[in-house]
């Protein structure tokens, strides 16, 4: 393959690296605010589920795609508020609470979905962003400025949910109640209402993630489409070290490696990579990577040198410090 060849390759991997790569950050940056919050949430697969299936649902019969976008984060919201309600205000167990989330939704979008599977119609998808005078710079134009809109959405979220962590009262609320809970209540801080609401807002990424997958990333609706994508999210909050612009750089990455063994395979001068099972072996690394950074990251001194929350995972009970 020449120069431009692999010019051609490189700008369509980070390319379709950074759409694919959408749909995680999504999902991560509403896992970083809830465990901010000091609650872990597992369900994120199926909450992303639930708005995939809702989102392409909503699209399919209205023939707006916006409106596919606002029903998806509202169902995944209204799911992870079943969590909210189990884990903050009942104390049940953060982990085993999330994986009912995963199963439930997962099992509810396959049911209520499985009319959508054989649709005859395409849905509305949500449009191109494309700006022509931008879209012209090397590299960089084709890979930022020719994009699905929710590419541009999530450039537009990272920094807006960086200024809020850091730089506005709310945002220190926010991390006040996942670090000293006992500490932020004791100045008047609502700690449970205030987690209850981060999960719905954790929920409402989680469906803007799902949605951006059956509306534009991939558009149309088939069982179980996330394929792990929840998961992924929940091991980048960890390898981010809880900060939202190294997990937009995290998920971008995935994407563009979840993307790598399907284009090396079109390379003329790598025949080896047209091998199908070492396809299956490329695929299979963004997942391995993800169940050894959930394993080491479940070492509590691991967690203290990477940032965790101090009270992630922990209820919260007025009195008890």
């Amino acid at each position: 393959m020449n120069a431009a060849g692999w010019h051609t390759f490189v700008v369509g991997l980070l390319a379709a690296g950074v759409a694919r790569g959408t749909p995680i950050l999504f999902a991560t940056l509403g896992e970083l605010i809830t465990e901010r919050a000091g609650v872990l949430n597992l369900g994120v697969e199926g909450m992303m589920l639930v708005g995939a299936m809702t989102g392409y649902g909503v699209a399919d019969a209205t023939g707006s795609a916006w409106l596919g976008l606002l029903a998806a984060m509202g169902a995944a919201a209204a799911l992870s508020l079943v969590h909210a309600i189990a884990v903050v205000v009942l104390r049940a167990d953060q982990v085993v609470s999330g994986l009912a989330i995963t199963f439930l939704g997962t099992g509810l979008s396959a049911v209520i979905g499985a009319p959508l599977v054989d649709s005859k119609a395409a849905a509305a998808r949500l449009p191109s962003a494309s700006i022509p005078a931008l879209r012209g710079i090397p590299i960089v134009g084709p890979v930022l400025f020719d994009q699905n809109i929710v590419v541009i959405l999530g450039f537009l979220v990272v920094p807006v949910v960086w200024y809020y962590l850091y730089r506005t009262r709310a945002g220190l609320h926010l991390r006040a109640i996942g670090e000293h809970p006992a500490a932020a209540d004791s100045v008047g801080i609502g700690v449970v209402s205030q987690r209850i609401a981060y999960v719905a807002v954790g929920g409402v990424f989680a469906g803007m993630a799902g949605a951006s997958l059956s509306l534009a990333v991939t558009p149309g609706w088939v069982e179980g489409m996330t394929a792990g994508q929840g998961w992924i999210a929940v091991g980048l909050v960890i390898f981010a070290g809880w900060d939202p612009v190294r997990a937009a750089i995290g998920a971008w990455l995935f994407g563009a490696i979840r993307r790598l063994p399907l284009d090396l395979q079109g390379v003329p001068d790598l025949p080896l990579f047209r091998n199908p099972n070492l396809g299956y072996f490329l695929n299979m690394l963004p997942y391995l990577f993800t169940i050894v950074v959930l394993i080491v990251g479940s070492r509590e001194s691991f967690r203290r040198r990477l940032g965790a929350p101090a009270g992630l995972g922990l209820p919260f009970v007025r009195g008890r410090r």
